[in-house]
Parts: C-alpha cells; sequence; structure tokens
C-alpha cells in the first residue's frame, strides 16, 4: 500500500504465492517507499539482507527468477495505474477478488469492506454498493467478512481487461518457474 501525508493509502499492487516484498533490495536500495499488509492467512520466508544480497551479487537462479518476478510485478503496476484512472469500481472489484482468489486456497477468504476499500482507494459505502450488486447476481456470497468465489467466470466477464492483462503476464513469468 501507498500511504499519503495525510493517511489515505491505496492498494499500489498484490503480491501472493508467487511473488516477494523488499525488491528495493534487488534494485540496491535499502527502504521501501510503501507498506506490505498481509491480509490472507498464509506462509512466508524470511530471508536478511546479509544473505540475500551475496545471493544476488552471484546472479544465479534466484536473481534471475527474482528479475522476471520484477518485471512481472512492474506490468502489474503499470496496469493498476491505467485501471485506477479509467475503470469503475465494479470493475476494479472484481479484478481485486480474482486477484486474491488466484493466491488462495479454496473459494472463501476474509475479507471486510472496509478493507476493501482501503486497497481500492474508494469509500466503504461504495463497496457495499458493489458488493450486494455482485452478490445478487450470484458471483459472490458475503457474511460477515468472508468472502466466497461462487462464480469465477462471472467475476471475470465483469471485471476489466486489467485482470486478464496481469495474468497473462503473471503465468508466462510462472511457466518459467517450471522449466
Amino acid at each position: 500500500m501507498s500511504v499519503m501525508q495525510s493517511g489515505a493509502t491505496a492498494e499500489v499492487g498484490t503480491i501472493g504465492n508467487e511473488g516477494m516484498t523488499g525488491l528495493a533490495l534487488f534494485f540496491g536500495d535499502l527502504t521501501e517507499p510503501s507498506e506490505s499488509i498481509v491480509h490472507v492467512p498464509g506462509f512466508g520466508r524470511l530471508m536478511t539482507a546479509a544473505v540475500f544480497q551475496p545471493e544476488m551479487a552471484g546472479k544465479g537462479t534466484l536473481y534471475t527468477l527474482i528479475r522476471y518476478y520484477a518485471h512481472a510485478l512492474l506490468v502489474q503496476l503499470m496496469q493498476s495505474a491505467a485501471c485506477n484512472a479509467l475503470h469503475s469500481v465494479e470493475e476494479r472489484t472484481c479484478k481485486w477478488l480474482l486477484m486474491t482468489h488466484d493466491r488462495i486456497e479454496g473459494d472463501e477468504f476474509k475479507l471486510t469492506h472496509e478493507f476493501l476499500g482501503l486497497m481500492l482507494g474508494v469509500r466503504r459505502s461504495s463497496v457495499t454498493l458493489v458488493a450486494h450488486q455482485l452478490q445478487r447476481a450470484g458471483m459472490i456470497s458475503y457474511r460477515l467478512g468472508v468472502v466466497t468465489v461462487l462464480d469465477r467466470k462471472g467475476l471475470e466477464e465483469t471485471s476489466c481487461e486489467c485482470y486478464a492483462v496481469v495474468r497473462a503476464y503473471f503465468d508466462r513469468f510462472l511457466a518459467r518457474l517450471a522449466t
């Protein structure tokens, strides 16, 4: 998330089990200008800068994978900038739900309207309206801060093209991991 001086926040990227935070270190900087929030339970690994930097200097397999990932994340960030300027809250909500669904096991995850509003940079009431529309359409079920994806195809059709663009790029990145 990017945090403004006023305290206002907006999501600038989504990172899941395919990626990492701390890319500033990969590019030679010691500080990140953004804040990372974990909103879906899972597992991660921590690597100290003292271990990471020599590994990157060797330009081995991990270096190559992070380089591919950094480019995929850059594509996501560029697409998100355009998306935030050009697409409706409904389209962006569907994109966000799909990107989260891609990174979890199963169809259910915890999510409050307030948190999604922070991620999208919109008021909570806007998220509530969209969530009700998606639930009436049978695409999601929403109860007490838990979303269940019921109709993924419907979400994909309602989402803007940004989801497909970013998904295709990450699929290419992930295919490189398999080789």
